[in-house]
């Protein structure tokens, strides 16, 4: 981040006064240094710095450049996925301009997807459970009001946010997605994405498909096998003094990472989505407005891809209470389909692997000899002498890889493409997890909580 620029004039009705006045440093306990250099610009670096912490010295305009210059942090790295702290910040970082050029667009340059209207229906959908109370929603009204920082709204909003019951459908917060591909485009040279709230199926719950070997960015983090895989939904919160630019950027970002990992998947199937068709969802809040973003992403002109964020509603939690139950249904109703596509996709996965795994292993089968009575004897014997020869497992299928092309940025990469495949969507070859929401022609039966 860059420091804060202050003015001369500032400066110097902040700390001139200062200068009568000697402010002591308490020094560290002094060590004996043995040093055999006696070149005298060493010593007389040393010397200085023992005067700066060994001395009381006077806050001068000087002095505190060498304070600020002895005591500056080591600003954190971009590449550094460890998800200790959150690195995407506001355009003075860079950020939005580098995420622009690799092609993740902003709402005002996103388009409108080609399934507006039907998810304008869906999130609008009546559900089968009770609504909050009046009296519930004035005590949610209270607690964000009173709420100091962005931790406490986060808290304190999670109740509008549905609870599956299904234990094999994870949840996770604020954790960066350290087993996420990088420099894969849209990524390149920032930070892993960080999105506040991410919620889909678990690893495991997709064997016996080898989804962390096969499919890129599907797999959030490292080193769990009941790691969120595959999600189709994202959060960002902000507190009471946080920038809803900065995550409505954010969220851009996040949304970008889940469509690229959905298009990798569909590209191991030879199917892709429909063009501008947008599977994925985000929000934004701060307890007080709640504000939803589809995702999906498009080829460019020049052979990279761009993905879109478009707003498609936004809420005020607080103004009445009709508005508060409305943006708890949009946001319950748009988990439960987020929650929909990815289980479609897993099924579809596993499915398509199985189908692959068993026709590559049929033709093997027709070639095995029916063993005759000696043949078993003989096998017999071996057994019994304990002659075993481990066979390290093969590979059965080795998908064919998604198109390679050139980034914004110069390099090139792996990704999957609207266009990239010929496959025709319909009926006899369902295109994506999707489908069976366009084949309804209906309104969906309300969702439970």
């Amino acid at each position: 981040m860059d420091k804060k620029q202050t003015s001369p004039k500032l400066l110097q009705a902040e700390f001139l006064p200062a200068e009568e006045k000697q402010v002591p440093v308490n020094p560290p306990p002094r060590k004996r240094q043995l040093d055999s250099n006696n070149d005298a610009e060493p010593q007389a670096k040393r010397a200085r710095a023992t005067r700066l912490t060994s001395e009381p010295v006077r806050l001068t305009r000087k002095n505190l450049a060498l304070f600020n210059k002895i005591g500056k942090k080591k600003t954190s790295d971009p590449s550094d996925d460890s998800g200790s702290t959150k690195t995407i910040s506001t355009t003075t970082s860079g950020f939005a301009i580098q995420a622009y050029k690799n092609g993740v667009l902003d709402p005002s340059s996103s388009k409108p997807p080609k399934d507006l209207e039907e998810i304008y229906q869906r999130s609008a959908l009546p559900r089968g459970t009770a609504s909050p109370t009046e009296s519930e929603y004035s005590d949610y009204v209270d607690r964000v009001n009173r709420a100091a920082n962005e931790a406490t709204v986060v808290i304190e909003t999670t109740e509008l946010l549905k609870k599956h019951g299904d234990k094999r459908y994870n949840r996770a917060f604020n954790q960066a997605f350290t087993a996420f591909p990088k420099d894969v485009g849209f990524n390149h040279g920032l930070s892993a994405p960080q999105p506040d709230f991410v919620e889909g199926p678990e690893m495991k719950d997709f064997l016996p498909f080898p989804v962390d070997e096969l499919v890129p960015g599907a797999v959030l983090y490292k080193d769990n096998p009941r790691v969120v895989t595959l999600p189709h939904i994202a959060g960002e919160w902000k507190g009471p003094d946080g920038s809803m630019a900065e995550a409505t950027l954010q969220s851009s970002y996040s949304g970008a990472a889940l469509v690229y990992a959905r298009n990798q998947a569909l590209a191991f199937q030879g199917k892709s989505d429909p063009p501008r068709h947008a599977s994925i969802m985000t929000f934004t809040t701060n307890g007080t407005q709640l504000n939803f973003y589809a995702h999906y992403a498009t080829p460019a002109g020049n052979g990279t891809l761009e993905y879109h964020q478009f707003p498609i509603r936004s809420t005020s939690l607080v103004n009445s209470y009709e508005e508060y139950k409305e943006g708890r249904k949009h946001l319950r109703n748009e988990q439960d389909h987020a929650r929909r596509q990815s289980q479609a996709l897993r099924d579809e996965l596993k499915e398509y692997y199985e189908k692959q795994r068993g026709s590559s292993l049929h033709p093997v089968a027709e070639e095995v000899p029916t063993l005759t009575v000696p043949d078993i004897e003989l096998l017999d014997t071996y057994e019994d002498e304990g002659d075993y020869e481990v066979v390290e497992h093969q590979p059965v299928h080795q998908p064919t890889p998604p198109t390679t092309s050139k980034h914004r940025s110069g390099g090139t990469h792996a990704h999957h493409s609207h266009h990239s495949h010929s496959t025709p969507h319909s009926s006899k070859a369902p295109s994506s997890t999707h489908s069976s929401t366009h084949s309804s022609g209906g309104k969906r039966k309300a969702s439970s909580l």
